[in-house]
C-alpha cells in the first residue's frame, strides 16, 4: 500500500507500547524512500515450543503491518539462541534445547507463520548462519563490546544476583547474541515484546559500535491469556493456539472478559482505534450487547487462521451447543475444594474428583483424556486451567456442578 509518512506512522503506532525513537523512524522512512529501498524490519523467535499461540501473533501482526506498507520484514528464527535459552523473566536457568528439538519446532513455525505473513514477501533467516560460524576469538571480541555491569542492569539478572540465585555464563551471552543479530542483518527496526526491551537496546548499542545506523526499537505489549491477568502461556493453560480447530478457538475467545475483549480487538485485529472506541461507547449506552461484539471478535480471529466459512460454522456451533444448551435448573452448587488451586491455576483432575464428578483422580484423568469434561461450555483436555474468579459450570456426561471460585491470589 502507498502511504505518506504520517499515514505509515499512524498505522505503525497501533498496538505499540514504545517507539525508540519516533523521530528517528520518521527520518529513516524518508531516507529509505530517497534511496529507493524499503526498511529492514526484524522480529526474532526462538523455536522453544512446537506451536504458536495468539500471544505470539501480536508481534507477527505488527510485522505484517510493515509488510503491508511495502517494507522488508525478516522473520528471524533463533536456532542458535534457542540453544542458550532466553533468560528473560526467568528466576532460574532455563535448560537449553537440543538441536533435534529445535529443528522439529522450526518446521512447524514455518507453516504457522505463513498464516499471517506473505511468505513470498518475507525473508526467513536463521541466526546460526552467523552465530554458528563464529570462532572463539570472534566471541571474545563481541563480549569485549559490552560490560558485565551493564548486563546486570537487566531486571531479571539484577533480581537473581541480589537474591543469590545462580546466573550461568551462557545466559549473559544471550543479549549479546540477540543484539549481534541486528548487526548481521543491518536492521532498521527491531520488534519485540516489552519484556525484550533490554535485548533490543543492546542491539542498538552494538550497531553503533559496528559503525551502523542504530535500529529503531518498537515494543508490543504482552497479551493476557484467558484469565485476563497472566501473560498468555501454554504452561499456564490460558492460551489460544493458532493451530487449534476453529470451534475450539472460537469458544475460547468467548471465554474472555468483556474488558479484555477490547484489548484483543486492538492487538489481534485490524479494527482501528476509532472503531474500537465507538464500539465501547455503543456498549456503554446499551446500543450494542457485549456478546454481539465478542462474537464478531471471534469471527475475525478465526477467519485469520482458518477461513470465513470456518468462522461462521464455529459461531453457529457455539450458538447451538453453548447458548442454546439446555442446562438443568437444579445443578448442585459447591465451593472450590481445598487442594485444587495452585500457583499455575486449577488442577482439573483433582477438581472433577473432589466435586463428585469422578470416582477418583485416576478416573478424572481418564475422563479428561477422553474429552468428556466441559467447563463453561468448553471441552477441557489440559491438566490445568486458569483460576478465574466467579463460577465454573462443569459437565461430565449427564452430571453437572456449579463451582464458586474466589478471586485468584
Amino acid at each position: 500500500m502507498s502511504a505518506t509518512v504520517e499515514e505509515q506512522l499512524t498505522y505503525i503506532r497501533k498496538g505499540l507500547v514504545e517507539l525508540i525513537r519516533e523521530q528517528d523512524l520518521r527520518e529513516r522512512i524518508l531516507l529509505r524512500a530517497r534511496e529507493g529501498r524499503p526498511l529492514r524490519v526484524k522480529a526474532g523467535f526462538d523455536p522453544t515450543a512446537p506451536d504458536l499461540h495468539l500471544g505470539h501473533t501480536v508481534l507477527l501482526r505488527k510485522l505484517k503491518h510493515f509488510q503491508d506498507l511495502g517494507h522488508q520484514v525478516i522473520f528471524l528464527i533463533g536456532d542458535s539462541t534457542a540453544m542458550i535459552g532466553d533468560p528473560t523473566g526467568r528466576n532460574a536457568t532455563r535448560p537449553p534445547l537440543t538441536r533435534e528439538a529445535i529443528l522439529a519446532n522450526i518446521e512447524t513455525y514455518k507453516a504457522q507463520v505463513s498464516k499471517i505473513l506473505d511468505p513470498e514477501k518475507s525473508e526467513v533467516r536463521f541466526n546460526s548462519d552467523w552465530l554458528g560460524t563464529m570462532r572463539y576469538e570472534d566471541i571474545v571480541r563481541l563480549c569485549s563490546r559490552y560490560t558485565v555491569a551493564r548486563l546486570l542492569e537487566r531486571d531479571d539478572f539484577a533480581k537473581r544476583y541480589k537474591e543469590g540465585v545462580a546466573i550461568s555464563m551462557h545466559e549473559l551471552l544471550y543479549p549479546l547474541a540477540q543484539g549481534y543479530d541486528s548487526v548481521a542483518l543491518e536492521c532498521d527496526i527491531e520488534l519485540g515484546g516489552t519484556d525484550q526491551k533490554f535485548n533490543l537496546l543492546v542491539g542498538r548499542e552494538l550497531q553503533k559500535d559496528y559503525g551502523q545506523p542504530q535500529q529503531i526499537v518498537a515494543t508490543t505489549p504482552l497479551l493476557e491469556g484467558l484469565d485476563g491477568e497472566k501473560k498468555m502461556s501454554k504452561s499456564l493453560g490460558n492460551y489460544i493456539g493458532i493451530t487449534e480447530p476453529a470451534e475450539v478457538m472460537f469458544r475460547k475467545i468467548m471465554q474472555i472478559s468483556d474488558s479484555l475483549m477490547f484489548r484483543y480487538y486492538e492487538l489481534l485485529t485490524d479494527t482501528s482505534m476509532t472503531e474500537i472506541a465507538a464500539m465501547q461507547e455503543r456498549i456503554a449506552k446499551g446500543a450494542l450487547h457485549p456478546m454481539t461484539a465478542k462474537m464478531e471478535l471471534g469471527r475475525l480471529i478465526v477467519t485469520d487462521f482458518h477461513s470465513a466459512a470456518d468462522a461462521g460454522r464455529a459461531a453457529d456451533e457455539f450458538n447451538r451447543v453453548v447458548q442454546r444448551k439446555e442446562v438443568p435448573a437444579d445443578i448442585p452448587l459447591v465451593s472450590l475444594p481445598d487442594g485444587v488451586q495452585g500457583p499455575n491455576g486449577l488442577h482439573v483432575e483433582k477438581l472433577i474428583a473432589r466435586v463428585g464428578l469422578a470416582e477418583s483422580v485416576a478416573d478424572a484423568s481418564r475422563k479428561r483424556k477422553a474429552g468428556a469434561i466441559e467447563i463453561n461450555g468448553l471441552r477441557v483436555t489440559d491438566l490445568l486451567i486458569p483460576a478465574v474468579g466467579g463460577e465454573l459450570l462443569i459437565q461430565v456426561g449427564k452430571n453437572w456442578r456449579r463451582v464458586t471460585v474466589g478471586q485468584p491470589r
